[in-house]
C-alpha cells in the first residue's frame, strides 16, 4: 500500500512572494495568514509577498515560512491530498507537527516567533559559523571533528552533504582539516548564527520557557523528529525534543530513510524552493518526490496523485 509524506522546508528556503497566490486564491490560506498578521503583529503579507529587508533576518523568517507552510498546506488538505506521515526540516517541524495533529496553528504561531528571535540572539554576531561539505562520508566527517574544539555537524542532509556548525575558529580549522582529507569542496554558509550547535544552548532554555504555555494534542500521524530521524507516536515526548533540536544536529537523511522503510514511497514537499525534493534523490532515487511551490503546482500535483 503506498504511502504518503509531507515534507516541510526549514530557514534558507523562503523567497519574496511566497505564498501570495494561495492568499489570493484560497480562503483557507488567506486566513493563516491572517491570523498569524493578528496574533504576531506582524503584516505577515508585506513580509511574505513584498520586497523588504526582514525576510532575511531569523527572527523574521521563521514565522514566515511557517505561516506559508501552514497556509499551502490548508490549501492543500482541500484538495483531499492528506499525508500518512510529516516530517520538516529544523523549523519546518513544527509545520510538520501542526500537520499531524499535535499542536494548534495559534500555539505554533506564537513559540516560532520566540523561537526565531531567540536564535538571533543567541550568540553574538561573528562568533559563530556555518559551512556545507561536499563529497565527503558522514563517518569521516565526524572522525575530523572529534579533534577539533568547538566544531559540531549541524545537518545531516544527504549522502554528501554535511553543513557544520560551531566557533567561527573552530568551523575555519575544521574546513581546512576537511579539505586535506579529500572533502571535494567546503562551503561557507550565510547565515546569522551557529545553528544547530551546544552555542545554540540559551535558545533551548528560551524554548523551553515558551513551550510551557503550550497544550499538546494526541497526534492523528505520526511525525519524525529531527534530533533522532525517527518517528514520534507519543505526543507527550514533543516538548523535549523540540527544546533538544534548537542545539543538536538535524538528522534529515535518516529522517527520510526511516519513512521509506515504513512504506513511504511518496513524498510532497510543501513550501518555496525545491531543497528537500533535491536531498530526496540523493538518498533514494526509487520514490517518488513533488514540490508544491505555488497553487498552480498544488492542482497539478493533487490530480496525479488523487
Amino acid at each position: 500500500m503506498s504511502k504518503t509524506a509531507f515534507m516541510f522546508p526549514g530557514q534558507g528556503s523562503q523567497c519574496v512572494g511566497m505564498g501570495a497566490d494561495f492568499y489570493e486564491a484560497c480562503p483557507k490560506a488567506r486566513a493563516v495568514y491572517d491570523m498569524a498578521s493578528e496574533l504576531i503583529g506582524i503584516d505577515m503579507k508585506r513580509l511574505c509577498f513584498e520586497e523588504n529587508e526582514h525576510l532575511d533576518q531569523t527572527e523574521f523568517t521563521q514565522i514566515a515560512l511557517l505561516t506559508t507552510g501552514m497556509a499551502m498546506e490548508q490549501s492543500i488538505r482541500a484538495c483531499g491530498l492528506t499525508p500518512d506521515v510529516t516530517a520538516g526540516l529544523s523549523l519546518g517541524e513544527y509545520n510538520a507537527i501542526v500537520s499531524a495533529g499535535g499542536m494548534e496553528m495559534a500555539d505554533a504561531m506564537k513559540v516560532v516567533r520566540r523561537r526565531g528571535i531567540l536564535m538571533e540572539e543567541a550568540v553574538p554576531a561573528g562568533e559563530g559559523a556555518m559551512a556545507a561539505v561536499l563529497g565527503m562520508e558522514a563517518a569521516k566527517i565526524e572522525e575530523i571533528l572529534s579533534g577539533i574544539s568547538g566544531a559540531y555537524i549541524a545537518n545531516y542532509n544527504c549522502p554528501g552533504q554535511i553543513v557544520i556548525t560551531g566557533y567561527e575558529a573552530a568551523v575555519a580549522e575544521a574546513s581546512e582539516k576537511l579539505k586535506e582529507a579529500g572533502a571535494k569542496r567546503v562551503l561557507p554558509l550565510n547565515v546569522s548564527g551557529p545553528f544547530h550547535s551546544p552555542m545554540m544552548e540559551a535558545a533551548s532554555q528560551g524554548l523551553t520557557e515558551a513551550l510551557e504555555g503550550v497544550g499538546f494534542m494526541e497526534l492523528k500521524i505520526p511525525y519524525v523528529t529531527n534530533v533522532t530521524g525517527q518517528y514520534v507516536r507519543d505526543i507527550a515526548l514533543t516538548r523535549g525534543l523540540l527544546i533538544q533540536q534548537v542545539a543538536s544536529g538535524v538528522r534529515w537523511q535518516q529522517s527520510i530513510e526511516a519513512m521509506i522503510a515504513d512504506g513511504v514511497d511518496t513524498f510532497v514537499e510543501i513550501g518555496p524552493g525545491r531543497t528537500l525534493t533535491g536531498f530526496l534523490r540523493k538518498i533514494n532515487r526509487d520514490v517518488k518526490g513533488y514540490n508544491i511551490r505555488t497553487y498552480e503546482e498544488m492542482h497539478q500535483v493533487c490530480e496525479i496523485l488523487l
